[in-house]
């Protein structure tokens, strides 16, 4: 049995369908969308129950890729029944999606969640009343404890079975008057009257669809075609426009919305609200809202430095005591020697040092930046800087991919999608690597450590240099984003609809498991796949040589000239160019570039790393370039197929692989040039 979960953002549609699924879960892609998808599976009473999370939405009447794949499972998938999940606290606003949904089909079973809030704020709620105005199955749960689970399923049982209809939402008749001379032309199956006002508003992408799943061919019937501009042509006689239409449907939907609230909702005039509105007048002030802002993500990237070191040197001792033992297997069972070097001082010692550098700042940021999304203040960050975007001409949701881009560029790319716009998605992709990713910190720490302060300085004082060169990444967004929104991409900034989830407490256990599975280890088996190569290409180019110099040392001494003209050197320049598939190995291969050495080489001691670094000429100054040059180059590789599989064209791949590459030799250049080296 195939049943869909529905529902605005922050009702709790993913905690209901955890909690149904347990972990039963598989994740993949909707066919034909970059959009993910959660599929899980239940048995319970004899009944096998398969289980799709759809991206939440607050309309069917779809404007990105997450509300069309919704949309597209309503009107279009072939299903047993339909979970659409509403937050008591607001059910008049969700009613406008349940309303949208029932014109669609009756195989629908509302689910009222956090009811559990809603008697906190003493709001009460007759689910028999609802139920029977709607002439659906309405159930109250409470997901966290899992309470009505039992009835859900009963219900969604009991609706699958019956034959399907849907229900009409009465439009203005005198508007819509001759809206049935369309209806002609749609299977007396479906809603006709809705889908002759979509074909109406010019909705041409649901259309088409309709017209692949129904074989209408509306979008070529110039009968079809003469009606709609007769009506239209009567329609602009009145003052209305084709623009008009979409929302006289939303306010006929949103009065039926009032009037049955006002028939089942009873509230309580007293403000149950005025904690949150308190914590709101500070975190959404443009006053104090930005230094709030900036001093958790302070915290979290000194919690991340302070607590990573350990679990990164626990990882990295086992790993390379397993090397040993892997070495001599294979030179005890005879392979050639040259293979077993190629094998584990190549292939593997790159990918333990990944792993060992990459998964513990990941499993450490991630669920804090997890956290603090559950709580409900990341909406809140995006709302500060709406403003920022919007005088770039970009978009205020470009400020949680910045954010997702702490963690990894890749998942910020991806996480671009809740961007409506297709101009403004394209900006925020191109300009998420101008945040430093957990790859790139440890070179970024290392660096502040051995060159801009103390050995004995405390974590407090690195993560303050840290947020200041990331401050530098956020001002550099703001600039490069008005200037592709002038040039390549142009356009005026588009207004977007951000609800303020209410702030509630997260679930730890849950934020662990989907924080550490869904995000740090999905990340972490791309980077792995993409590392083992990486460590192949970086051996050859150690131990090929050419006249006595291996290929890194005749390519390190091309890029010289180039390297020390910005403010680095040829070596510096080559880690980068062999690091692109992974920003954690950087360090190790100008250790190795400097040292000579056939493999990849960790010296752990960052006084004797120092020395190193200067006695090959590095200065403060050059340390400043290379950390600029960390967080203005190129994209690691898994970024970069993220970006084209994200946006379908190697064009934007290779803008979003130039644009940072530019800034960062830009700024190298101004600041040598700027210290006089």
């Amino acid at each position: 049995m195939r049943i869909g979960l529905i529902g605005n953002p922050n009702v709790g549609k993913s905690t209901i369908f955890n909690g149904l699924t347990g972990m039963r879960q598989h994740t993949g892609n909707w066919p034909g969308k970059t959009v993910a998808k959660a599929t899980g599976y239940k048995v319970y009473n004899g009944v096998s129950y398969q289980f799709e999370d759809l991206p939440g939405t607050y309309s069917l009447l779809a404007h990105s890729k997450e509300e069309e794949v919704t949309r597209d499972f309503v009107y279009f998938e072939d299903y047993d029944g339909l979970i659409v999940v509403c937050d008591a606290t607001a059910l008049e606003r969700n009613l406008n999606l349940v309303l949208q949904v029932l014109e669609i089909t009756s195989k629908v079973v509302v689910c009222v969640n956090l009811l559990d809030e809603a008697k906190k704020k003493k709001i009460e709620i007759n689910l028999k009343k609802l139920s029977s105005i709607l002439g659906v199955p309405v159930i109250g749960v409470v997901a966290r404890d899992k309470k009505g689970f039992d009835k859900l399923l009963e219900e969604v049982k009991n609706v699958s079975l019956k034959k399907d209809g849907y229900i009409k939402i009465n439009y203005d008749k005198n508007i819509f008057k001759d809206i049935y001379k369309l209806e002609r032309f749609i299977p007396k199956t479906v809603n006709s009257e809705n889908v002759s006002l979509r074909y109406l508003a010019g909705d041409y992408n649901f259309i088409n669809s309709f017209d692949f799943k129904y074989k209408t061919n509306l979008m070529r019937n110039l009968d079809a075609k003469y009606i709609k501009e007769e009506i239209l042509s009567n329609l602009k006689n009145k003052g209305i426009n084709t623009d008009d239409i979409e929302i006289l449907m939303i306010e006929s939907i949103n009065e039926k919305c009032f009037d049955i609230c006002k028939k089942t909702v009873k509230y309580n005039k007293k403000n149950y609200d005025k904690k949150e509105r308190i914590i709101d007048k500070y975190l959404t002030n443009k006053i104090t809202g930005i230094p709030i802002m900036l001093g958790l993500l302070f915290l979290i990237l000194w919690i991340t430095i302070t607590l990573a070191n350990i679990p990164s040197d626990f990882l990295y001792e086992k790993f390379f005591e397993f090397e040993d033992v892997l070495y001599n297997f294979l030179i005890n069972t005879h392979f050639p020697v040259w293979f077993s070097d190629m094998l584990i001082h190549g292939v593997y010692r790159v990918l333990a040092w990944v792993v060992a550098v990459m998964l513990p700042p990941m499993a450490i940021f991630f669920p804090l930046f997890t956290l603090l999304e559950d709580f409900g203040i990341l909406p809140r960050i995006a709302f500060n800087l709406d403003k920022s975007f919007e005088q770039c001409s970009s978009c205020g949701k470009q400020a949680l991919t910045m954010m997702m881009g702490f963690g990894c560029n890749a998942v910020g790319v991806t996480g671009a999608r809740i961007i409506d716009s297709p101009r403004e998605r394209l900006i925020a992709i191109i300009t998420n690597s101008f945040m430093p990713c957990n790859g790139r910190f440890p070179l970024l720490i290392s660096l502040i450590t051995m060159f801009l302060i103390t050995d004995n300085s405390s974590g407090l004082m690195r993560a303050f240099v840290l947020l200041i060169f990331i401050l530098i990444g956020v001002i550099l967004t703001f600039i490069i984003s008005k200037i592709l929104s002038k040039t390549i991409l142009k356009g005026i900034p588009s207004s977007f609809t951000l609800e303020l989830p209410p702030y509630r407490k997260p679930q730890i256990g849950k934020v662990l498991v989907r924080s550490l599975l869904d995000r740090t280890l999905f990340v972490l088996k791309r980077a792995i796949c993409i590392s083992a190569p990486a460590g192949l290409v970086i051996w050859l180019f150690s131990n090929l040589s050419f006249n006595g110099l291996s290929l890194l040392q005749i390519f390190s001494d091309f890029l010289d000239p180039f390297g020390k003209f910005i403010g680095l050197d040829g070596v510096i320049i080559m880690a980068f160019l062999l690091g692109f598939p992974a920003n954690e190995i950087v360090i190790p291969i100008m250790i190795m570039g400097y040292m000579s050495l056939g493999m990849i080489t960790d010296m752990g001691d960052l006084n004797l790393l120092k020395n190193l670094f200067v006695s090959n000429g590095w200065t403060y100054v050059t340390a400043i370039c290379v950390m600029l040059f960390s967080i203005f180059h190129f994209p690691c590789l898994t970024t970069i197929f993220t970006i084209k599989k994200e946006t379908g064209k190697w064009k934007w791949a290779f803008i979003s692989f130039i644009v940072p590459l530019i800034v960062g030799i830009v700024l190298c250049f101004f600041v040598k040039t700027l210290f006089g080296v």
